[in-house]
């Protein structure tokens, strides 16, 4: 479940438990043990884990929790009927270990963890890979609780990223995304990380995983300005576009500033694409609060919008603030949100209509279609019909049906 830092470590979860002679299977059915690596971001995140586990444990399985409910909950979760395992989100990497000896709690606590943890992920089956470069978080965000799940920022050594990556480059692979909790918090620098990633690998492309937009400085975009490996997709951590709310959520920036600074990317790329997350219904937004961040989204030159409804979070600040709203209250103004970014999607697909662009090409073709399946460097999903797979090949987006653009 969860974010990109998740599912590279489930990616190696699964590598090691195969190593250590376990099999992987496809179907429940023919399942003995179910481990599920969990995401807690939302209070919905935690309902669907917990949907996932007992439906898991009425089919007669073993279950484990891993991930970041598991750090933050902690032994208690053995409480419960439907889960025989927790373990935290660095103890995952010995999940193989602890079922052979019939270890069903393992939590480190990672609040003074100093150290990265470096795994090697050895699958070379897809065209593009996630590489972690960071965990952790130093922020204290009113409304998050990842800080207890990831403990503090620590970032990968610079030797071990370039030779990871140039590792993955040998074996095929074609573009790396850099991720992690929050990889702005990159010690050292995530600019002097990127200059050797230009100089240093092989790796033809890459992308950046979410940033905030104060760590989006004018020195990092003039570097990726004529970067010959970055892909022109940013995705900015805006979390609201009203000041107010900015200020509630403890979030050191304005709308101005983003504003201003969104409008300098799209001016020095060649059609960005801008992604962003909103949390709509945050404590305290008031109806004007809330009418403020959606004009300010309307006229903010984004790609697209990720929304989701405040989730109140245990242990948050932002769980004892005053002004909490009804559900049907954020339920709305996330959908509201939902059909801003959905016309802002499509001005920005329409824009690439006719253009062309270097599309690489992956491994699955389209169910519905049989066309091969590839995305540009500015994050946009084509279907093509010539293609050969793992290629990177330049190709004019002739038309749009709905959300699906046809290339050729």
């Amino acid at each position: 479940m969860g974010c990109k830092s998740n599912q590279f470590e489930g990616q190696v979860v699964v590598e090691k438990l195969v190593e250590a002679g376990f099999e992987q299977v496809f179907k429940e059915t023919e399942a003995e043990i179910y481990i599920l690596n969990s995401c807690s971001v939302t209070h919905k995140s935690d309902n669907e884990a917990m949907y996932l586990l007992r439906h898991a444990k009425s089919l007669g399985l073993k279950t484990a929790l891993t991930g970041c409910i598991a750090q933050i909950e902690g032994e208690s979760l053995l409480k419960e009927p439907c889960i025989d395992y927790v373990f935290g989100n660095e103890d995952k990497f010995k999940i193989a270990e602890y079922l052979k000896e019939n270890q069903n709690y393992a939590v480190k606590d990672l609040m003074g963890e100093d150290k990265f943890c470096e795994v090697i992920l050895k699958d070379t089956s897809k065209t593009r890979m996630n590489l972690k470069i960071q965990d952790g978080c130093d922020n204290r965000c009113s409304y998050c609780i990842i800080p207890f799940g990831r403990g503090k920022s620590r970032s990968a050594d610079s030797d071990f990223i370039i030779n990871e990556i140039n590792r993955y480059s040998d074996n095929g692979y074609k573009e790396v995304v850099l991720t992690g909790i929050h990889i702005g918090l990159y010690e050292g620098g995530l600019l002097p990380l990127l200059k050797r990633i230009e100089k240093e690998t092989k790796i033809p492309r890459y992308r950046l995983g979410s940033l905030n937009p104060h760590e989006i400085t004018s020195e990092l975009v003039s570097f990726l300005q004529y970067s010959e490996k970055f892909c022109p997709h940013f995705h900015l951590s805006l979390q609201s576009a009203c000041n107010n709310t900015l200020r509630l959520m403890n979030r050191h920036y304005t709308v101005e500033y983003y504003i201003d600074q969104i409008e300098d990317i799209v001016s020095r790329f060649d059609k960005p694409f801008l992604g962003s997350d909103i949390i709509a219904g945050f404590v305290g937004e008031t109806e004007e609060d809330f009418g403020v961040t959606v004009e300010n989204l309307k006229k903010a030159k984004l790609s697209q919008i990720h929304v989701f409804p405040y989730s109140i979070r245990k242990g948050t600040i932002a769980e004892k603030m005053d002004g909490h709203l009804p559900y049907r209250i954020k339920q709305e103004r996330a959908e509201i949100i939902k059909q801003v970014s959905k016309e802002k999607l499509d001005v920005f697909l329409d824009s690439n209509i006719g253009f062309e662009q270097e599309v690489l090409i992956e491994k699955h073709k389209d169910k519905e279609t049989g066309l091969y399946k590839g995305v540009t460097r500015n994050y946009i999903d084509v279907l093509a019909e010539k293609a050969e797979y793992n290629t990177l090949t330049t190709l004019k987006l002739v038309r749009k049906e709905g959300n699906k653009i046809f290339a050729q």
